[in-house]
């Protein structure tokens, strides 16, 4: 029986033995390191196809005396772009000879960079390196320097197309934006601080990175700094998957967050900047706001999404295809609008007179319009009036907390004679602390329009202290919605 049990025992020791390596061997694997690229052939190739641009202006010699030393004249444009602009503490630079006071003199702007698309000379840079620049000079790696001619920009995307006079010139190729994967590596070549061909790595950290501007951007953690500015993203294959545009900054250099825009994008764009000088941008004519999450709930969405119609142009195609303010755009021609930058960068993307079928949520449901898109205009400064209401007797209400009265014939036109209730005082109840306040005009309570006092006391006296009603409201130009909960009747 013993030497049974031993020999049961001494193969039950020779399996475990046997067995333990590869258990080991599996517990002990490593997961494979990742290996940081070789630049070095990638750089030799791409650098020579990207530029410096230096741009200057005319302005008489008593001006440029005039100037702070060490704070260039465009600093807030280096403080909102901080990008292509005289690098801080040094003095603005005249080239001409003419020195004698009030006599004009070339004076230097500032230093970005840019690089060659076309290997006939075309170059692609920002808008803002070039914006009000007398004369734009483009120095290759080679030392050759070129005066350019500006073929187009746009403030708006930020992106300019230069033409100087060379052919058979080296050109980088471009890549696809939309391929671009959060982790792989990046290169951006530039001048920073007018030190060119610079060249730093890093990598993606995020795509379609929203920062409020027209375009969405390519977020990095390259380091880009002041000058910078225009020059190209690349990927590891040495092609441009992007333009460095921004940095996010509280100190005015890298702290470790740039943004570059999308080489799809921009392409779009410089195609029509090369072709007519001007970008072709589709628009409806809405002023829109973003809807956040007690708004989505009080309005029936669910989650936050769309974008918020605050204001419909009168005669703008918006306003001819029904839509309102109140309304919230959901999708436009088949795309959906998850956040409200996204429908100024897609109605600017249609070409002016499709007629583009707008979904909207209105009183609950939703609803199709038709709108023919026109073609964008320059902006134009919305002369607004500010008026302080003089104080009116009215009619008091204890659910929300204000008293209202019935709109003066002028003012009724003046909003479309559509009605409303005027608020002439707000106490200490839900709507003083929603923000409403004398002066706003009601024009909706949840689904029911409010033309009158009437109407008014006949909704505010149904609503359900529980749940929060969204209250439409007329504040100068733009429509406001504002959730608020009912006192207790």
């Amino acid at each position: 029986m013993k030497k049974i049990l031993l020999l049961v025992f001494s193969v039950f020791s020779w399996g475990i033995l046997s067995f333990s390596p590869t258990v080991s061997s599996q517990t002990n694997t490593q997961p494979p390191r990742v290996a940081i690229p070789d630049f070095v052939d990638l750089v030799e190739k791409a650098s020579p196809a990207v530029v410096n641009i230096r741009t200057t202006e005319r302005s008489s010699n008593q001006q440029a005396q005039g100037s702070t030393p060490g704070i260039p004249d465009e600093q807030a444009e280096f403080f909102r772009r901080f990008f292509g602009v005289p690098l801080p503490g040094a003095p603005n630079t005249p080239r001409g000879q003419g020195n004698r006071r009030g006599q004009p003199e070339e004076i230097e702007r500032g230093v970005g960079s840019g690089f060659i698309i076309d290997s006939n000379g075309i170059v692609m840079t920002n808008a803002h390196v070039v914006e009000g620049a007398t004369t734009i000079y483009v120095t290759l790696t080679d030392k050759r320097e070129f005066k350019a001619k500006l073929l187009g920009a746009d403030k708006r995307t930020d992106l300019a197309v230069l033409k100087i006079d060379a052919t058979g010139l080296p050109k980088l190729p471009l890549g696809d934006s939309s391929k671009v994967k959060v982790g792989e590596w990046v290169v951006a070549i530039g001048s920073p601080f007018g030190l060119e061909n610079t060249v730093t790595a890093g990598i993606v950290s995020a795509k379609s990175r929203d920062t409020g501007d027209y375009l969405p951007f390519i977020q990095t953690d390259v380091a880009v700094n002041p000058g910078n500015s225009g020059g190209p993203l690349l990927n590891t294959a040495g092609q441009v998957i992007g333009i460095n545009s921004q940095i996010f900054s509280r100190s005015g250099g890298y702290m470790g967050i740039s943004f570059a825009i999308p080489i799809d994008e921009a392409i779009r764009v410089a195609d029509q900047l090369r072709t007519t000088g001007r970008l072709v941008r589709g628009r409806i004519g809405v002023a829109i706001g973003e809807i956040n999450k007690e708004v989505a709930e009080s309005l029936g969405l669910g989650k936050p999404r769309g974008a918020f119609v605050r204001n419909v142009e009168p005669g703008a195609p918006a306003a001819k295809g029904g839509i309102e303010a109140g309304d919230v755009i959901l999708s436009f021609n088949g795309r959906d609008i998850n956040k409200s930058t996204d429908l100024p960068r897609i109605v600017g993307e249609t070409k002016p007179g499709t007629s583009a079928t707008v979904r909207v949520w209105r009183k609950g449901a939703n609803r199709d319009l038709t709108v023919v898109v026109a073609d964008a205009e320059p902006d134009k400064a919305v002369a607004r009036k500010s008026e302080t209401p003089a104080p009116q007797a009215g009619t008091a209400n204890k659910s929300l907390g204000i008293s209202v009265t019935e709109l003066t014939e002028a003012k009724n036109k003046e909003l479309g004679g559509k009605g409303g209730v005027e608020i002439t005082n707000v106490g200490d109840g839900a709507a003083a602390r929603a923000g409403l306040r004398a002066g706003d005009v009601i024009v909706r309570i949840g689904d029911a329009d409010i033309p009158g006092i009437k109407q008014f006391e006949s909704v505010t006296k149904a609503l359900d202290p529980s749940k929060a009603v969204p209250i439409f409201v007329r504040r100068g130009d733009a429509t406001i919605v504002v959730p608020i909960r009912p006192a207790q009747k």
